[in-house]
């Protein structure tokens, strides 16, 4: 599942990825809000209040008042009654308070991910005909219809999602793809996996960059 970690603390935050990458999760750890907002599509995020360019609860209302169904775990040290009812008043999944067991967190990142409801995995609403990915179920939608992609063309797809509307340069796939271990990429033509990817979703769903890279457009 693709996260985001939003935490200033160095100790903290590096101690939280670690233990959610080696549970087989993908972790983009910003430390402050401006970073957040430029970060890919998730599906869940970890979100600490107090960070050093404002509040992460307004970063959180600002979410749900635009309609975004993101999953979210707050994580602050404010323990306080009223501090957790404010939190979940503005949206929040679930609320957990420093300091907490890494253990429990993976549970509970699994138990609000469980709970989600079926969509796209980001922090921007969707209209009904935008694709849509699931990464808890390795899915893709567009217009509600589901997409069949094997798993190199979802592999490129999700890597594309990642960066949607701007371009993700060819080499940065292929090595994202080798991390992955689906390293037959190099020989399995990138150009044809895109070509079989616009055959699904459209030939306008990937635009090509000539030098640079590919564009998820969809």
């Amino acid at each position: 599942m693709d996260l985001l970690l939003l935490e200033d603390d160095a100790d903290l935050g590096r101690t939280v990825a670690d233990h959610l990458v080696a549970a087989g999760h993908r972790v983009c750890w910003s430390r402050s809000l401006a970073e957040a907002h430029a970060a890919p599509p998730w599906a869940l995020a970890l979100l600490d209040l107090h960070l050093p360019d404002g509040d992460g609860l307004a970063l959180l209302r600002g979410w749900r008042a635009a309609g975004v169904q993101l999953p979210v775990i707050v994580l602050t040290a404010r323990d306080q009654v009223s501090d957790r009812i404010r939190g979940l008043q503005a949206g929040a999944d679930d609320y957990l308070v420093k300091p907490f067991d890494l253990d429990e967190l993976l549970a509970r990142v699994q138990a609000v991910a469980r709970r989600a409801p079926a969509g796209p995995a980001g922090a921007g609403a969707s209209t009904p005909e935008q694709l849509q990915l699931e990464p808890q179920w390795r899915e893709a939608r567009l217009a509600g219809r589901r997409i069949d992609l094997t798993q190199m063309e979802w592999a490129v797809l999700s890597c594309l999602a990642q960066r949607r509307g701007r371009i993700y340069g060819r080499d940065e796939i292929e090595d994202r793809l080798a991390e992955q271990g689906l390293a037959e990429a190099s020989s399995n033509s990138l150009e044809v996996i895109v070509s079989r990817l616009r055959k699904k979703l459209g030939a306008e769903a990937i635009s090509t960059h000539r030098g640079l890279g590919y564009r998820l457009e969809a």
